[in-house]
Order: structure tokens, then sequence, then C-alpha cells
């Protein structure tokens, strides 16, 4: 018999209704022949009951006691779901993260999975019974009730599908599939039939509620069909697999993350070991750090911008306020006033003009662009506030996203061309590693024979990214990365762009005409780089991975030039002649965590 994975998140199982409405599609599936897995979150509000209740009691509640309490929303919804299956005439049993063997780290409220003992489950499907089983929850080695985290009953769902070979796992929600941008900020949106990890796992990181990131992670690392439909209609959804709609479409989704706050750390000492002074006692507070921009230094100092949830703000400002003066920077300045946009496509790397398609769309919208960062699948841009819904708008107009591609393909048509490309093997041999959520590397390259233009004293103004990456691409120069940062003075930016070697001396042709044009202070240029690239899963949500990279870095003596991050990638910029010592160094460094074959 196959195996289905249902997860029903809190508006699925909202009321008694809604309740009853999804033990009807447990029993349904059961009936067509299926075993099933109900994975169940917390009703409704009920979490936010249970954090008003603990706040009224504690100012700072601690992080046990806190996993104890949100734990037993989910605890309430599996028994009544389980109590409405039986109702209906069919056989369940409701069991808690502990008792369907979900064992974590005890990392309180951020918990990671370890292992999942599915011996009890198995039982219990094979006396018939659908396992409805509590979301969001496992035990660390001492029985304690720990929690994952936000989007905790995706991860378990996808993650119970994953150790028990499920042949789909359905996520039941109160929208009916993913969208190209969220339906509630742009009516127009349009709902996709398919979208790969790698766009998904990007998307989510970027806001879009739909799905949470760490059960992206899960799904890409082993393989498991996602199938994201509604709670309320029998529409057909959207199925998350490895392929993407489209092979010509240069963007796939756009997403707005309207709670930033974008960080600068001013006058950093231009020498090894600085990135990871900082970044090493940001993630030892376990926070996730976003759009990372370190732009070339001037007279020996570096500004090093970044941004991070505004929750996490006032922890970042303390943290940083302990190390600037061992760090010897100058200052620190913030901005919690700031959304990010970003677009999200897997085929814009093979394409020219993305960019300064997005950047013109912002400009005709008169939204000024604060910072920019780009990788091979997606270009974030930091935008006011206020701006931030127009700015969203004008991106998803620009790249025709309400309209179907022409090539799009169904997920039928891609499961009939797929055939079965399955590594059964490495597959297995990850469901039997100690940490189902481990860190896993996909690969370490390293790109020679680039050349970087920078551009300082760059007005702060609508227009001006637009203006540059036309005429840059006008020249037909082909450009790799590009870092906006803030360097603080007089209100102006700096620009970074990354060309192929070669292209140089037309690349700094171009940007002194668009200095002169738009009274930039000066322009730089450098030679004999590389790009040095960390690809993998959970590089954002395994929050040590940059501060390897950058120990690794300073224990050779070499100096990060240019620094840019993504979902999947992390990217360092370095001088050519101690690009492969540093590219054998960080594949050492990172054995543990690298896929075998993949480097």
């Amino acid at each position: 018999m196959s195996l289905i994975v249902q997860k029903f998140g809190g508006t699925s199982v909202a009321d008694v209704e809604k309740i009853r409405a999804a033990a009807r599609k447990a029993i349904r599936a059961q009936q067509q022949g299926n075993r099933v897995v109900m994975v169940v979150s917390a009703m409704g509000k009920n979490t936010d009951v249970l954090l008003k209740l603990a706040s009224d009691v504690s100012p700072h509640p601690p992080a046990r006691e806190m996993d104890m309490l949100v734990s037993t929303g989910e605890q309430v919804s599996v028994a009544l779901v389980a109590m409405a299956i039986d109702a209906l005439g069919a056989k369940a049993v409701s069991l808690t993260g502990g008792q369907i063997g979900m064992k974590t780290d005890d990392s309180f409220s951020k918990a990671r999975i370890q292992s999942i003992s599915t011996e009890r489950i198995e039982r219990l499907l094979d006396e018939g019974n659908i396992v409805v089983a509590a979301g969001f929850q496992g035990i660390d080695d001492d029985l304690n009730i720990t929690t994952l985290g936000r989007g905790g009953s995706d991860t378990t769902a996808v993650a119970l599908a994953s150790v028990l070979g499920a042949d789909a796992c359905e996520i039941y929600t109160d929208v009916d599939g993913v969208y190209t941008t969220d339906p509630r900020l742009l009516p127009e949106a349009r709902r996709v039939d398919v979208i790969s990890y790698d766009e998904m796992l990007e998307l989510a990181s970027l806001g879009a509620g739909v799905m949470h990131n760490r059960s992206i992670e899960f799904a890409k690392k082993f393989n498991v069909p996602i199938h994201v439909r509604s709670s309320f209609s029998d529409a057909e959804g959207t199925m998350i697999v490895a392929e993407t709609e489209s092979q010509t479409a240069s963007v796939c989704g756009a997403a707005m993350t309207p709670s930033e706050a974008r960080v600068t750390v001013l006058g950093v000492p231009d020498v090894p070991g600085k990135s990871l002074q900082v970044f090493s006692a940001i993630a030892a507070k376990k926070i996730a750090v976003d759009m990372v921009v370190q732009n070339v230094g001037l007279q020996g100092r570096a500004d090093i911008s970044f941004t991070v949830r505004q929750e996490d703000l006032q922890t970042t400002l303390k943290t940083l306020e302990g190390v600037l003066p061992e760090v010897g920077a100058d200052a620190v300045t913030y901005d919690d006033q700031v959304s990010k946009v970003s677009v999200v496509g897997v085929n814009m790397a093979k394409q020219t003009n993305v960019a300064s398609t997005m950047f013109r769309a912002l400009a005709d919208a008169d939204v000024n662009i604060q910072m920019i960062t780009t990788s091979e699948i997606k270009i974030s841009t930091l935008v006011p506030r206020s701006q931030a819904s127009a700015a969203l708008r004008a991106v998803h107009q620009a790249f025709s996203l309400h309209q179907k591609p022409d090539d799009a393909k169904s997920w039928h048509q891609i499961r009939s061309e797929r055939g079965n490309r399955a590594d059964v093997d490495s597959l297995i041999s990850r469901l039997q590693a100690d940490a189902l959520e481990a860190l896993t590397l996909t690969g370490i390259s390293l790109t020679k024979e680039q050349a970087r233009v920078t551009l300082h004293g760059v007005p702060d103004k609508p227009g001006i990214a637009a203006d540059m990456f036309e005429t840059i691409g006008e020249a037909g120069i082909f450009v790799d990365m590009i870092v906006q940062g803030y360097d603080g003075e007089d209100g102006s930016t700096s620009v970074s762009f990354t060309i192929n070697d070669d292209a140089i001396d037309a690349g700094v042709k171009v940007a002194t005409e668009i200095c002169k044009k738009h009274g930039m202070r000066d322009i730089q240029s450098g030679t004999n780089i590389s790009k040095i690239t960390v690809s993998g899963i959970g590089l954002r949500s395994h929050t040590h991975v940059g501060t390897i990279l950058f120990k690794q870095l300073a224990d050779l003596g070499i100096n990060i030039e240019m620094i840019g991050t993504s979902e999947l990638q992390v990217n360092a910029v370095i001088a050519t002649e101690k690009a492969d010592v540093a590219t054998e160094r960080l594949k050492k460094a990172f054995a543990a965590s690298l896929e075998s074959g993949a480097v």
C-alpha cells in the first residue's frame, strides 16, 4: 500500500467543522487504499493565546518552560482530530512528538531533528489506524519537550515523509498552492503548477508564507515531492519538486519581506579576520543574517552591511556593541524601517539583463534602492518600508509573472519525462545519518579569471542602479555578482560588480562614463581575483557556515574583498594567488558536510 503524509496547519483545524473536514480528507485517502499519517498544528490562534499567558506570568520565561507550554497546542489538536476520525467510523491514534520518536537537540524553541524512530508509527499503520502526529515538537536526550521553531509542523511532515518513504507529502493550508507572489498583497498573482526546491527555498526564506525554509531543505535533501493544497477545496495545488515549471522564464516569483532591519558596521579595518569577528559573535546568538554586503575598502577601512529580522535587531546591536572595540571599527548604524524585495528564478543565471530589468522597474515606480545582493537564482534589493508594496507590484509586472510561460509544464508532464533518477544509495545513507537536519553541502567551487569594478559615492536616489546596469548591458558586459552597500558618507552608497577578467578594460571605461554622468566620487578596479562559492542545503539556518568560512580564510591570512550570500550559496571574492589553497582548506573544513562525490 502507498503511504501519504498529510499536514494540516492551524487555519485548517481552527474550529470543529474544519477539524471534521480534515478528518474526512484523511479517511477518504485511506479508503482509496493509502496508509495515512496526519501531521497537525495547533488550532488557529491557540499558540498566540499561550504566548500571551506566558508574558502575563513572566517577562522572561525560561526557554524550556516555553516549549513545555506551547507544545500543548498541538496536543489539543491531535486528540480532537483523532476523536473526529473515530466519530466518522475510522480508526485513529494521536501521538505527541516524543511518541512518534522525534529526537531533537536541546536548542529550545529552535530545535533541530536528529533522528526519527518509525517502529511505532509503522505498527499502528499496519493495524489499520490513521496516525495523527503532533507537529512542531520533539524530545531531546533528557526527554525534555522541544519545539522546532517557525514552520515546525511543515518540517515535521516532510521529515516523516522522508523516513517513512512516503509516496506523497500533502500540505493543506488556507491557500490553494504556491503563487508568483503573496496573493493577499497582489490580487493578480498567479498560482504555479510546479516550482523547484531551490526556487521555493529562496522564496520561503524571503517571506513566502506557504512553506517554511527548513521543510524545503528536508524535501530537497531527501527528494520528497511536496503537494501544497487547499484545505477548503479540491483544487490541484502546486507540486514542489526538483524541476522548475519553465525552462525559459527568467523569474518564477517575487517576494517582499516587510520587517527587515539593516545594520552597518562602519570603518572596519580591511585586514583578514575582521569579518570573522563580526559574524561569529552574531552566529553565537543563533541569529540568521541575510543580505551580507562587504564592499571594497578605502584607505584601509571597509564597511560591512547586512540585514536581520526586525525582531533580532536589538540583540544584534547589543552583540556588536560588545565586539566593536575588539574589531576596531568606527561605529554601527542601523535602519529598522526597511523591507526586502526580491525576484527568484533558476533560469536567471543563463540570461542577461535580469538585474537591469528589475532595477528599471523600481526606478519607474520611484523606489529607492538602499542595498543590492545577487546570487545565481536571486536578486534582492533593500527598499524603504513605505515603498515596499509599490516595489513588489513593479517587479511582478516587469517580469509578467501574472502570465503563464508558453513552455510551462505540468507535474504530470514532468513526472513522465523524469523517469527514476533518485540516487537510492546516497538517499539511504543520508536517512541513516545521526542528525537528519545536519548541514549538507553540495559543493565548494572556485571561479577564476574574475575582475571587480567599484563605484564610490553613488547618489542614493531612484534610477541610478537601473541606469548603471542598463549602460553596462548595452556595452555587452556580462555581470556576475552585484553588491550595493551602505557606506555612510554623505548619504551615498557604493556599488561593486564582478565581470570576466578579459572585460576589465571595457568595464572600467563604462564605469568611468557612469561616474562622470552621475557625479560619483571615484571608481576602483581590480584584477587577479577569484570567487569561492560554498553551496548547500541549510546555509542560512545553520548560522555557523559563514563563521567557518571566514575563519579558514583568516587563518590563511586572506583578506575578503567582497561577500555575497543567499539561501543556497555563500560567495567570497579573494585574491587569486591564494584561491587554490583556500579552496582546499574549505573542503577539509567542511568535509563532514559534503555529499559523497559532490565536490
